[in-house]
């Protein structure tokens, strides 16, 4: 099969959409699958075999961090040249909205992908919250245009199914349950993470910094307990306003962590924190409990599907500093926490990224068929 894969994100960036399209990419090449990529040009020209066309990128002014393309006739023509058998629009808006596009006009099978919550985002960016219903329609009339659309959980699939998008089926999820396992634990690296103070327990936020991640949420947990410390390991537009908010606690900001840093660090910590409600799905999840970690969440549906409550983890009550307080409590009893590392690796070892890729793989020839 030869397979499209536009998207609006790809290497070297770091997020859950990438971590999801290379990790299904190596699975494609691994079998025989002949595999394009279009993407913002950020200096990669191949992953794993497969060619990978960048689009110049540019800089939006609500969002500076991160670069992205506008839709490009040069989609067209790399489309024309390639001869897909399929076209996967990974969460079009940008340049895979060109992707869109192009497919109805080739009239080759489309497939379009929903991962990051854009509309939800905008609660959060207030100046632009009036353009809510906007970019629904906006992102109604794209993915309504694909033979077959797929989304991150059960959740979100609820949600779009109201928001009017039609032929919507839910991916499962995945992670790597090599790089991500408790085997990486280091002595060092939780040195360094808890600068020197091994008696103090270290939750850690592994992700982009920006301000729909809620990561000012864990802030009164560390002014109301000196016991414990925090790992911020990511980057993004929030990270200095952040500083600046965990000025004076018991928190350590890494920037991004790779490889066999960063499963050393997932690897090293007594449990993760995820304040976010706003997610898709949220990959870093299954990757911290790969690692052995549980999951201290926001109770929201995509950590409810993800998260035994008690058992791989604790979900409590978003912006309820009781309720956070209560559930990060399970960190101090060692004989809880070890039983919970367990169920979470063994929760994790379900979700291997082949099965996944297979499943995506099966996707793509229902949208052939359907087509």
């Amino acid at each position: 099969m030869r397979i499209a894969i536009v998207t609006e994100t790809f290497l070297p960036s770091t997020d859950g959409v990438v971590t999801r399209l290379t990790q299904a990419i190596k699975y494609f090449r691994t079998i025989g699958h002949e595999v394009l990529v279009i993407a913002p040009d950020l200096g990669v020209t191949e992953y794993e075999g497969a060619r990978v066309e960048g689009i110049k990128p540019i800089t939006l002014p609500f969002y500076q961090y991160k670069k992205f393309a506008l839709p490009s006739k040069k989609v067209k023509t790399l489309l024309e040249e390639f001869q897909p058998n399929i076209i996967h629009a990974a969460n079009p808006v940008l340049i895979a909205a060109s992707a869109v596009n192009y497919a109805r006009k080739l009239n080759v099978p489309l497939l379009a992908s929903y991962h990051t919550h854009i509309p939800k985002y905008l609660d959060y960016y207030k100046i632009y919250k009036p353009g809510k219903p906007i970019l629904w329609k906006y992102i109604r009339k794209l993915h309504n245009a694909a033979d077959l659309n797929l989304c991150t959980s059960e959740t979100i699939e609820k949600e779009l199914v109201e928001q009017g998008i039609q032929k919507l089926h839910v991916l499962q999820r995945g992670v790597d349950t090599v790089n991500h396992h408790p085997e990486f634990y280091s002595k060092k690296m939780r040195n360094r993470l808890t600068r020197g103070d091994q008696s103090k327990k270290l939750l850690l936020f592994v992700g982009r910094l920006a301000i729909e991640k809620e990561i000012h949420k864990i802030k009164p947990l560390l002014e109301e307990r000196d016991d414990i410390a925090l790992a911020i390991i990511g980057d993004g537009p929030a990270r200095n306003s952040l500083m600046q908010q965990f000025k004076g606690t018991n928190t350590i900001f890494t920037g991004f962590l790779h490889g066999k840093e960063l499963s050393q660090a997932f690897a090293s910590a007594d449990a993760f924190v995820f304040p976010s409600v706003t997610e898709t799905l949220g990959l870093v999840i299954l990757e911290a409990m790969a690692s052995g970690l549980p999951v201290i969440a926001a109770k929201s549906g995509p950590t409810m599907e993800q998260i035994r409550d008690g058992e791989t983890g604790v979900l409590f009550e978003n912006e309820n500093i009781e309720s956070l307080m209560k559930a990060v409590s399970v960190i101090e009893d060692d004989e809880t926490l070890q039983q919970m590392k367990k169920h979470a690796r063994e929760e994790a070892e379900k979700y291997a990224w082949d099965n996944a890729s297979q499943q995506l793989l099966e996707f793509y020839e229902a949208t052939i068929d359907a087509h």
